[in-house]
């Protein structure tokens, strides 16, 4: 199975030392967002967690603990876009981001790490020839350390629309533009450029639409073949392996404007006051009434073995 850590908030940056403890101890638990009441035991076991996944804007924090994650498969997504503080409040500089980046990617292996350059937006300040100036600045920094770079546009979901009015949807016409130029860069970087849950529409121009965790991508950061459960696909528009997520929304403290994950800034700064790091919960700890189940965990690597 994979564990994730980055689908409602960046483990990595905000909650290292929470995530150490929980390595370390051997189990997690999870509140479900639509069912408060409902907690699922995790174990964080080898036998059990195959890859453990990761989408940061800032892994600096767990570096220094990589040794804790060698009995696990890992894969690693790094989102670094070329907006500012006016977008993303309190992301790091992005050289910065860059320098870890290049560190993880030397330490845990180039077939364990992409680089995100999304959501995509257009504005007066970020136009199209912007992102197409500071793409190609960014893959030559990022030239060698990583084999892809998976890009998406911004969807306007309430939570984004809330936190950012402004924000429009980016044009067919954009798109596309965008697309052949960042395949051209990626091409002479040798950076593949990859899709995610965009639909087909790219793929004539160079954009590799099979997913950003799809199987392959999967079984190359673990060094052997699995054997995929039916029905784990992550999105009906998209090929990725979905994982069970041990986040929790409204916790990132980064703020970024464009975010689904965190409605405001009072939510998370209600979850933050909660948090304590040796709660196995991210978020505060077991309340009286609380369900606590513990998750049917199968290694794919055994299902493989069973084949044969």
């Amino acid at each position: 199975m994979i564990l994730q850590t980055g689908m409602r908030t960046d483990i990595p940056a905000f909650f290292s030392k929470w995530f150490v403890n929980r390595l370390t101890e051997g189990f997690v638990l999870v509140r479900s967002p639509y069912n408060p009441q409902l907690v699922t035991k995790y174990l964080i076991s080898p036998h059990v967690v195959d890859l453990i996944g990761f989408c940061s804007k800032n892994p600096a924090p767990m570096l220094p603990h990589l040794d804790l994650l060698e009995p696990y498969g890992q894969f690693w997504f790094v989102t670094i876009t070329p907006y500012g503080r006016d977008i993303e409040p309190h992301v790091p500089d992005k050289f910065t981001v860059m320098k870890s980046f290049k560190e993880l990617s030397k330490r845990v292996g180039i077939c364990r790490v992409s680089w995100r350059y999304d959501p995509i937006f257009i504005s007066e300040k970020y136009t199209v020839e912007r992102h197409i100036a500071d793409f190609e600045t960014m893959a030559s920094e990022l030239a060698g350390y990583t084999r892809v770079c998976v890009i998406s546009f911004i969807d306007l979901y309430a939570k984004v629309l809330r936190n950012f009015p402004e924000a429009r949807s980016v044009s067919l016409e954009d798109q596309i533009r965008l697309a052949k130029e960042f395949v051209r860069i990626g091409k002479r970087l040798g950076i593949r450029i990859q899709s995610c849950a965009e639909g087909t529409h790219l793929a004539p121009y160079g954009v590799d639409i099979s997913g950003c965790m799809a199987p392959e991508t999967i079984e190359q950061a673990m060094g052997m073949p699995l054997k995929f459960p039916k029905g784990k696909f992550l999105r009906e528009s998209c090929a990725c392996i979905g994982g069970n997520d041990i986040g929790a929304y409204d916790s990132c403290g980064h703020l970024c404007r464009y975010c689904y994950a965190t409605s405001r800034q009072e939510a998370f700064e209600e979850n933050i006051r909660k948090h304590d790091p040796n709660s196995p919960l991210l978020i505060g700890h077991i309340l009286p009434g609380d369900k606590i189940h513990e998750a049917k965990q199968i290694s794919w690597k055994h299902l493989q073995t069973a084949l044969f």
